[in-house]
């Protein structure tokens, strides 16, 4: 009965511990949007060319249901603790890479490098969560977001220091990272818990056929925010650099702006989805994103800021509600069910930042930000789909 009670608390200390994780790694894996309009001039390549290493570094994803298993039977917070450093490795490198070839390498391996920690790391923050899921996935979300701020303005600022083949620099921080989290993280044992209780008598294929529809409508929200999400991540700061012509200082800072705004959004998003309820969140966050979207492209100047910083509120508050749906519903192999998830949502995000990139070469960026503003508007119907508790 007492290890019954404990389970429902929530535990904020492990739970800040592993958001913590997943900011570190997340610092280093949101480089590449900062680097692009340099790596761009460098090479000398179109917008659909560099959007092709967004393919590139989400291939690996396509192997989350074989990474879910073998998380469900392994000590997963190992995962955890590895992947920063190997993802430090990757992008540190990315300055000093002297082919496209050679960055579609390092982008390919910190691909299965971000896999393999974000598949299990939702699962063990349930665990730590108790009842309050919502709340649990909004601090792990924040660390995410908050990498996605704090990282371009740190790969800016090693850029203005050292040069563009000074980046290499930053590894060491990437493998003390990993030291701190194996001595912090080597005793929770969340992994066993999982195999023990949840995963002993889990079937994959009932368990997927079983949740198909869900999974569909899933990837029905997912698909329509996809563009006018990953567009504005991946392309904001070339959007602000070479076609409004401001600094790289000025629209690298515009990305973490945005990304901040975004982590405020993840932190408030989980907390009400426990208490009004996901469908009826997920519904209002997909009303109002495409309307900041409009307004964004729409004004100019420090109203075109401010909308912004809505938009970012507004784009990313989805996140944590869509993994605690998930977490909610996965009572057996829940780390495959989110394996599923993830691989819906890093491939659609992927072929996203394709699209926009072929449509920015040919309408320009700022007609590419209006378009996917109106297609984002058909996620609306698949929010209602969801069963209201």
């Amino acid at each position: 009965m007492k290890e019954e009670q404990s389970s429902e608390k929530f535990q904020s200390g492990k739970v800040t511990l592993i958001a913590a994780s997943h900011m570190l790694h997340d610092i280093y894996s949101s480089f590449l949007a900062s680097l692009r309009p340099l790596l761009i001039e460098k090479f000398g390549i179109t917008l659909a060319l560099a959007s092709i290493w967004d393919l590139i570094m989400r291939v690996p994803w396509f192997l989350n249901p074989v990474i879910g298993i073998i998380a469900e039977r392994t000590a997963a917070r190992y995962f955890i603790i590895v992947t920063p450093a190997i993802t430090a490795i990757c992008m540190s490198l990315l300055g000093v890479a002297p082919s496209f070839t050679i960055i579609c390498i390092l982008l390919f391996t910190m691909g299965i490098s971000s896999a393999v920690f974000h598949v299990p790391a939702p699962t063990m923050v349930k665990r730590l969560s108790g009842d309050r899921t919502g709340r649990g996935m909004s601090y792990y979300m924040f660390g995410g977001e908050l990498a996605r701020t704090a990282g371009p303005l740190i790969i800016t600022a090693s850029v203005s220091f050292w040069g563009l083949e000074g980046t290499w620099k930053l590894i060491p921080f990437g493998l003390i990272a990993s030291f701190i989290l194996y001595l912090k993280l080597k005793n929770v044992k969340i992994s066993e818990d999982l195999k023990k209780k949840e995963t002993s008598n889990g079937d994959i294929l009932p368990t997927l056929k079983k949740y198909m529809p869900f999974f569909a409508v899933l990837i029905g929200f997912t698909l329509f925010r996809a563009i006018m999400k990953s567009g504005l991540t991946a392309f904001l700061p070339t959007y602000f650099y070479s076609e409004k012509g401001e600094t790289l200082w000025f629209a690298n800072s515009a990305l973490a702006v945005f990304q901040l705004a975004g982590a405020l959004g993840t932190v408030l998003a989980g907390s009400i989805s426990d208490r009004v309820g996901r469908r009826t969140t997920l519904v209002v966050i997909s009303l109002i994103s495409p309307i900041m979207m409009f307004l964004f492209i729409n004004t100019e100047g420090l109203l075109s800021f401010v909308f912004l910083v809505l938009l970012g509120f507004f784009v990313f508050a989805p996140g944590p509600v869509l993994i605690a749906l998930v977490q909610d519903r996965s009572k057996q192999l829940p780390v495959f069910m989110n394996s599923i998830y993830m691989t819906v949502n890093f491939i659609s995000a992927a072929l996203a930042v394709f699209f926009a990139g072929v449509m920015g070469d040919w309408l320009g960026l700022e007609r590419t930000y209006l378009i996917s503003s109106i297609l984002a508007l058909g996620a609306i119907p698949f929010a209602l789909l969801l069963k209201k508790n």
